[in-house]
Parts: C-alpha cells; structure tokens; sequence
C-alpha cells in the first residue's frame, strides 16, 4: 500500500522459519519459467512493540484493507505441535527443543554442567558476530563461561537452558529480498556486482515429533542440505559462509554432527550473530541471513554462502546455496528428499501407558509456580510415552537429580493424560 504496488499476486506465506528461504527458492523457479520478471519478498517482526503494550494492558488496531487479490497459504502448523505434547506440558518451542537438547546431551554422556558449558561454547562466537552488527539487539561479545552461568540474569527457563542460550523474541526487526532474472537486472542496470545468485537449494519437511526415530539428531535437515550442495555442484569445503539458524543450540548442533562440522569451525557458523544475539524469534529471522549473506558475498567476489533455514520444532528446513559467481540455474526438486524422509521408520508409541519407562529424554520448565517436568521414556519393549510430571516432589527429584537413564513410574488420568507418580534415577 506504502509503495503503491498492485502486483499480479500477493502472498501470504504460512508460519515457520524456513519461510524466507523457501520462498527464495520457489519465486527463483518462477522467475527462470518465466512466469514472473520480478519478485519482492519482504517480512518483519513487530514483537517488542507487543509485548511493550501487552504489558501496559494495551492493543493496537493495525489492521488494513488492501483492494486486490491475496493468496493466504493458511497458518501451516499441521505436524508440529501435537496433542500427545501439549496435554503433557511441551506447548512451546522451548519446550520441546529442550527434549531434544537432552537427549543429546544424553548420547554425549554429559552432566548438566558440562553440557551448559558445550552450548556456551557453540554460542560464544556468535556474539562476536553480533558485537560487530549494527542491527543486532545484543550487540555484546560474551565468553561461553558467561553464557552458561547461571545467575539472576541469565535465569534457566526450560532445563537446559539460561536465558541467554534461546531465541531472543523481543525484537522488531524488518528484511527484504528482490529478485529477479539476468536479463530483466541487465535492463534495469542493476551493476553486476550487486549480482548474488541462488545456485541450489532444497526444502524437506520431518515428521512429528513422537514419530521420529532418535530425538538426538533431525537428519532430515543434513539431507537438505547435502541436496542443496550437490545441486550447486559444491562440497561443504567450498562455502566460504555459513548462516545456520540458531533459535536454540541443538538446531546448530544437529548440523555439526550430521555434517561433520566443528563447533568453533573458523567460517564461523552465522553472519548475523544468531537468533539469541542478532535477534528473532518470529518467522522472518533468515531473510536477514540471506541479506547478511548477500552483503558478505559483495565483500568475497566469487565465494559461496549456505543459509539453513528452520521451522517448526526442527521440522521444516529450506536451505539455499548463494554466490556472485553464475553456477548455472538448474532448479531443484526436492519431492525424491521429501519421500526418502517419509519411509524412515516410527517408533511404537504407547499412550495410556502404566507402569515402569526408562527416561529417554525430559525438560523442566522453570516459567511455572512449581517447576514442571516433562518426560518421554521408553516402555520394556521400546514404546515411546509421554508423561508429565506436575508433582512439585517429583518436579524437585528432577531437578536434584539425573533424570537421563533413570526410570519413571506412569498412570494415567481423565483424558488420557500421562503423569509421572515416581522417579528412580540411575
């Protein structure tokens, strides 16, 4: 409306991280079919203002009427938060990221300190990224000793994490892209070295959470990512950048480990400084990677910069290989990823499961009254269970000692909702 554009289509894209990437990709191929010259893509958050006014009691009508049509793609939250999680306590992505940061933290074999001192490591050069960014809402370099100290400040929320280690939400942050083909950028004199193309790319969906396999690792992520670099014709030794999104440690994790990377890798693992320094926690995070990217790309003639995109609780990834040097548009097609992903098996789940499980992961949220704990274990024949457990004793047990290994005892209530009766830790 501001511009006074009347473009041929106007699309609403649905929830997710992954949405500017995908987005990227999509409108690429459009443009290379001919079916569109030139595409804006633009989205913000406007979260600190939200919360600034929810706080006072306040709210604000910004709603407007654009005449023309709108292509609403819906909200797009089907397959990520389930039933089976919310009614037992893992409602938010902090929560459940959580389930899948203990459970590495649990294939490492690592104590709670340690683990707390391994994310502040991860995370430690991210805030040097984002003490050099202008636009970042934390533009402070911190030691990774300080990121895992536990004070007042830096308060644990969901057992593993201290403040500082999650997404910072509270941001109001706007980005946007502009594409368009060779010839039509040649006829409107854009300079070839503002020239950034889109090389590769891949977009995969993994199934719910309860469904996967190991909740340690998301390979469906590091099978997008792969796609993306083969259709680039690249290897991972020749991104000279790289922009993982990084909500909380594990989704950067889960990509070292999958794809053999170092933590401290001297590339570094982001251009903006990271979703908890830079900023972002709404949907719009990785079309500010992808501009970072495209600035450091003008600054590297003829280097390569990968963006990976997340969504959901690690359950959208869109991934996208970038450079000022012509690859050779090829296009890519990730349905054979997407049916790959599909055919992996699925655990058995158990609900109304009573009686003994072992503990295969859990979190504490610390946001409530009382902490709460919520625990997927394993049955004796290797079904997974979810219970929670909202006994302000056993919620102590938790805390003061190490669920990972141990074993709980399981009843089930009105709704079918599971709940922890008693502890027993390794």
């Amino acid at each position: 409306k501001r511009l006074g554009a009347d473009p041929k289509r106007a699309i609403l894209e649905v929830v997710g991280g992954q949405g500017p990437q995908h987005l990227a990709g999509e409108f690429a191929h459009a443009i290379a079919a001919g079916e569109a010259g030139m595409v804006l893509l633009t989205g913000s958050e406007s979260i600190s203002t939200v919360r600034h006014l929810a706080g006072r009691g306040e709210t604000r009508d910004w709603a407007e009427t654009v005449e023309g049509q709108l292509e609403d793609r819906g909200f797009g939250g089907e397959g990520l938060l389930t039933r089976d999680l919310a009614q037992h306590g893992a409602r938010t992505a902090i929560s459940v990221y959580a389930l899948f940061e203990n459970a590495r933290r649990a294939q490492r074999g690592l104590d709670r300190a340690a683990y707390r001192l391994e994310m502040g490591r991860l995370f430690a050069p991210f805030t040097e990224v984002a003490a050099a960014n202008p636009h970042a809402m934390s533009p402070e370099a911190r030691s990774a000793e300080d990121l895992a100290k536990v004070t007042a400040e830096n308060r644990l929320t969901s057992d593993p994490y201290p403040r500082r280690m999650v997404a910072r939400d509270q941001a109001n942050q706007g980005a946007a892209l502009l594409l368009t083909s060779v010839g039509k950028a040649r006829a409107l004199g854009v300079p070839e070295v503002r020239w950034v193309y889109l090389l590769g790319g891949a977009d995969v969906k993994e199934r719910t959470v309860m469904e996967r396999q190991d909740l340690a690792h998301g390979p469906a992520s590091a099978l997008a990512v792969r796609r993306a670099l083969d259709l680039a014709g690249v290897s991972l030794a020749d991104i000279g950048a790289f922009d993982f999104y990084s909500c909380f440690p594990i989704a950067v994790f889960n990509l070292c480990d999958e794809l053999g990377l170092r933590p401290d890798d001297p590339r570094g693992l982001t251009v903006t400084g990271g979703l908890p320094f830079f900023g972002g926690a709404g949907n719009n995070y990785s079309m500010h990677a992808i501009a970072s990217m495209a600035r450091w790309l003008r600054s590297h003639t003829g280097a390569k910069g990968l963006v990976g995109a997340n969504g959901g609780f690690l359950s959208k990834y869109s991934v996208g290989v970038y450079s000022t040097a012509p690859g050779g548009w090829r296009g890519f097609d990730s349905a054979p990823l997407q049916r790959e992903v599909d055919a992996w098996p699925a655990p058995a789940l158990a609900p109304g499961h009573e009686g003994e499980a072992g503990v295969e992961t859990y979190t504490i949220n610390y946001a409530a009254a009382e902490p709460r704990g919520v625990v997927l274990g394993r049955t004796a024949d290797g079904a997974r269970i979810v219970a929670i457990a909202d006994d302000p004793t056993i919620g102590r047990q938790l805390i003061d000692q190490e669920p990972l290994g141990g074993k709980v005892t399981v009843a089930t209530g009105p709704g079918g909702r599971s709940t922890v009766s008693d502890f027993t830790p390794a």
